[in-house]
């Protein structure tokens, strides 16, 4: 049409009058137009181009389609990626982690203090028993029952105060306590009960070569001891020693019988010579002791606490060594019915003197018989050994006299004795001094 060759160098004008390209588009390159988000439609179309070289390279590129009002595509973050968590954060954090751990520490404290909830100590046993729960056979029921009888003794004299124990024996208030407690008074004492309440007592009677002596207060009503028996007493058997030791009052020891039948002589010098056929005893016998009760395990009086043996020098304070003695309570109970009977007891005898000394191989000779006594009546004669009295061994001249006064005027007793190189079996019917 005009005769104008359309391949020399001209080509359909884009939008803008722009000249094309001598080559066409650069393969990898957008097409022209492109940079600005549009084609045009004569470009977009020119594949169908009728009038189209066919031999320029071409290169045809639909654009991805943009999301309105944006300009790139909105970036994804993975989930699993960690994140450094920002100050903000790491400072919140660490105040409410101090917050909590002083609260919790306040708790505890207070819990601790107050003995609530707080830490235990020890391992987790069974509620205490009260004192009434406790077996009446108990160490701690044998006290309970018997403390109530029990005194103390004071006893003023132009010395000063004498202090020991004694046990009431009658409700209507007979009590029992040692003649060397009241032995320097005026016949009068003050008796301090278990309550601590006091009362003004005389002396009914006294029997000083058994160490008894009997007290009896204006008051009814009083709680009296069980007596035991001091002939069933067996080595290794518990006992309890109650009494006032050093002014201490209401105080319980225990122990057990170490031996029975101990044969001792004492007494102040002088004073009287005191015989005991004694209930030896481990228990914590100390002054002030002298007068209380020694008990069994059923809570019954089987002697008299009266005397302790301690390692001192003379003029200084005996102390406990684990050796006492008590009189056995036949005795002292015979003694004191006795006493509250007629106001003296009887002093039983077997009708003989004995030498000051032992004799060597044992035994205790007769110095002195009395041709009326029991001794005579059975055969004895001047001179004679003695060499067992009840089945003690004799060894000293204060053992018969001690064993005999254990015993009951009109008691028999078997007694081996020698006569030369002889041997020779007696029974020997004990009687009561005409004193």
């Amino acid at each position: 049409m005009g005769g104008t060759d359309v391949t020399d160098g001209w080509d359909w004008r884009r939008p803008g009058g722009s000249p094309a390209p001598a080559e066409g588009p650069v393969p990898g390159q957008p097409p022209p137009g492109a940079e600005g988000g549009t084609t045009s439609p004569w470009w977009s179309d020119a594949l169908a181009d009728p009038w189209r070289d066919p031999y320029a390279p071409a290169a045809v590129i639909v654009p991805a389609t943009v999301p309105a009002g944006t300009g790139e595509p909105e970036p994804v973050t993975d989930p699993d990626v960690p994140t450094r968590p920002g100050l903000r954060q790491v400072v919140l954090i660490s105040l409410i982690t101090a917050l909590l751990a002083g609260s919790l520490g306040s708790a505890l404290t207070y819990a601790f203090l107050r003995g609530g909830d707080g830490p235990v100590l020890g391992a987790q046993t069974g509620q205490a028993p009260a004192l009434a729960q406790r077996k009446p056979e108990s160490l701690a029921g044998v006290a309970e029952r018997v403390l109530p009888s029990v005194v103390t003794v004071r006893v003023a004299s132009f010395g000063g105060t004498s202090e020991g124990s004694g046990f009431v024996v009658s409700a209507d208030g007979y009590i029992v306590t040692n003649d060397h407690v009241v032995a320097d008074g005026p016949g009068r004492a003050t008796v301090v009960f278990h309550d601590g309440s006091t009362a003004a007592g005389r002396v009914v009677g006294q029997e000083p070569e058994s160490d008894i002596a009997v007290l009896k207060v204006t008051r009814g009503g009083l709680t009296p001891v069980q007596f035991g028996d001091s002939d069933a007493l067996a080595v290794g058997d518990p006992v309890l020693a109650m009494g006032s030791p050093l002014s201490l009052a209401n105080t319980v020891t225990a122990g057990i019988v170490s031996a029975l039948d101990r044969t001792l002589r004492a007494g102040e010098p002088g004073g009287p010579t005191r015989y005991y056929a004694a209930i030896q005893t481990d228990a914590a016998v100390n002054h002030g002791n002298s007068g209380g009760p020694l008990v069994d395990s059923g809570g019954r009086v089987v002697g008299v606490n009266s005397t302790i043996k301690s390692l001192v020098a003379d003029g200084q304070e005996a102390g406990n060594i684990g050796l006492a003695f008590a009189i056995p309570i036949n005795q002292a109970k015979r003694v004191t019915e006795e006493i509250i009977g007629t106001g003296k007891a009887r002093r039983t005898v077997i009708g003989a003197d004995f030498a000051g000394t032992g004799v060597a191989g044992g035994g205790v000779r007769l110095n002195v018989v009395d041709p009326a006594g029991p001794a005579a009546a059975a055969g004895m004669r001047n001179g004679d050994v003695v060499m067992r009295l009840a089945g003690h061994p004799m060894t000293d001249p204060a053992d018969p006299v001690a064993l005999v006064r254990k015993y009951a005027p009109g008691s028999v007793v078997a007694v081996e004795y020698r006569r030369g190189s002889a041997r020779h079996h007696t029974s020997v019917t004990l009687a009561a001094d005409a004193k």
